[in-house]
């Protein structure tokens, strides 16, 4: 039931902020994919935290996210503030962490990750967040693509993991 209401949310609000910050399964999982275009939905410039293109960087320069990282003239990489003690409780990982600290310290971005503990996080938190699976419902909403399924099932030949329950109950939101 948590899931359902993530996903039903992160595709019928609209983004404040054109700065949101990403963590690294979303950059990756839309790279692997070609659809990294996605991303730019939730505004421009995207806000990656250092840990994050760090993590991201060490898998080398042929790696798809490394490469959309030092190329993309809307992807800015920055030093995120310290770790707020209300989300290192969490005990997330870095990349988390420090997507969520900088949309703790900057009202109105969203969070756009795929990790379940970091998304519960940001809805303690009042943090407006967003996964691959929401970039690809706001597609379908505004009309950028024709069909969610196809895309979602290009994201999971990508290496994504997402149940057939999940992926049913998300395409209802999208009447598909």
């Amino acid at each position: 039931m948590f899931l359902w209401s993530i996903l039903k949310t992160s595709c019928t609000r609209s983004a404040v902020n054109k700065r949101p910050a990403v963590n690294a399964s979303p950059l990756i999982f839309l790279a692997r994919a070609g659809l990294i275009d996605l991303l730019k939905l939730a505004g421009t410039p995207v806000v990656v935290p250092a840990p994050v293109a760090g993590e991201i960087l060490s898998r080398g320069p042929h790696d798809p996210a490394a490469q959309v990282i030092e190329r993309s003239s809307w992807i800015i990489v920055v030093e995120p503030p310290p770790i707020p003690e209300i989300i290192m409780a969490w005990d997330l990982g870095k990349g988390e962490s420090s997507v969520l600290a900088w949309a703790y310290m900057n009202p109105g971005t969203e969070a756009i990750l795929d990790d379940l503990a970091g998304r519960r996080c940001a809805a303690t938190l009042g943090i407006r967040v967003r996964g691959t699976l929401g970039l690809v419902l706001t597609a379908k909403k505004r009309g950028k693509i024709a069909a969610a399924r196809p895309i979602v099932e290009r994201l999971r030949h990508s290496g994504m993991y997402l149940s057939d329950r999940v992926v049913d109950e998300a395409l209802i939101l999208v009447d598909e």
